[in-house]
């Protein structure tokens, strides 16, 4: 059983990848009835938190129905990485995680993410000033370096885990890379293997099929698996990978009426979380993924991204299972 501090997370544990705009309470509820183990949420500026500002606030929700749940959060400047700790912890997650990983110049350029692996003494300051700030367990996201001449991911983790982390999920990409080309495992193997490495080792890119899942469990030795982008739309594929790697054959894809469902479920969160309004507004981008395939979607979809009330978009979510697919 893999614990993250006294957390138990599973024999091979799944995780949510922390993801903007997408991992909300209402798409982690989704991914957590269909087998993911581990969920976080958005990550959460600490200037934001810590000014109090409406949006980081909102991203702290957490729902009983999806724990364990981490908060994910990320900045540049120590202090306000440790005052927004102490504010994340009132919010009662399971786990504070720190976003070492983030590619993208909005956030990298800014000195937080995936710029901390430029300046490993002050990610290793800024780490113990969360940990010491919490009695929560503290994990870290990150990636295997800057760029190709600078994969210092094995010396990351060590430094890392000798001030008190209690897991690391690896990116198997450079910040340089962001998401092109192949993540690299090999580099993430190494970390696990490393006899003085002691905490769990999540591995995580790439990772779209059971039969990769299974593959990569194999051959890298890793604790658990994150899955990001090969979720959305499909939340089914933690339960897909789980009994892929039990029984070693797949599970059938998920019917019409398991989609409609799943989407229902996700609207009707996204609505309990927000409001009508905003919870409709916001489902909008979310139709396609689930319906990603389905001949003759369109003419609905464009009714979907429309319509204003609940009644009307159920209705057409019906449709969908009960006269445009089936008859």
């Amino acid at each position: 059983m893999v614990k993250i501090g006294e957390i138990q997370v599973g024999e091979f544990p799944l995780l949510l990848a922390p993801m903007e705009d997408v991992s909300g309470p209402p798409f982690r509820a989704v991914c957590k009835a269909n087998g993911a183990d581990l969920v976080f949420s958005e990550f959460i500026s600490s200037e934001g938190l810590i000014r109090n500002a409406v949006k980081s606030v909102k991203k702290l929700d957490i729902f009983e129905n999806e724990r364990p749940v981490g908060i994910q959060l990320f900045g540049s400047n120590v202090q306000s990485m440790k005052e927004a700790a102490i504010v994340a912890t009132t919010a009662n997650p399971d786990l504070i995680d720190i976003n070492y990983g983030c590619p993208v110049k909005a956030v990298a350029c800014k000195g937080a993410g995936a710029a901390l692996l430029k300046d490993v003494p002050k990610m290793v300051e800024m780490t113990k000033a969360v940990v010491d700030s919490t009695h929560l367990p503290v994990t870290v996201k990150t990636r295997l370096g800057w760029d190709e001449t600078s994969k210092n991911i094995e010396e990351v983790a060590e430094r890392l885990q000798d001030i008190g982390i209690k897991a690391l999920c690896i990116h198997g990409r450079t910040r340089v890379q962001l998401y092109k080309g192949s993540a690299d495992w090999s580099l993430i193997a190494k970390v696990k293997n490393n006899q003085r490495i002691k905490i769990p080792i999540f591995g995580n890119g790439d990772i779209d099929t059971p039969e990769k899942a299974l593959e990569y469990k194999n051959r890298y030795n890793v604790d658990g698996i994150m899955i990001g982008r090969a979720a959305i739309g499909n939340p089914w594929i933690f339960n897909e990978i789980k009994y892929f790697i039990k029984y070693g054959k797949k599970l059938p894809y998920p019917d019409i009426s398991e989609r409609v469902k799943a989407c229902k479920t996700h609207l009707l969160q996204n609505i309990l979380w927000k409001n009508n309004v905003v919870g409709i507004l916001e489902m909008r981008k979310h139709y396609s993924n689930y319906f990603k395939g389905l001949p003759h979607f369109k003419e609905i979809k464009n009714k979907l991204v429309t319509a204003v009330e609940l009644e009307v978009i159920l209705d057409l979510l019906d449709k969908i299972e009960t006269e445009i697919f089936i008859n």
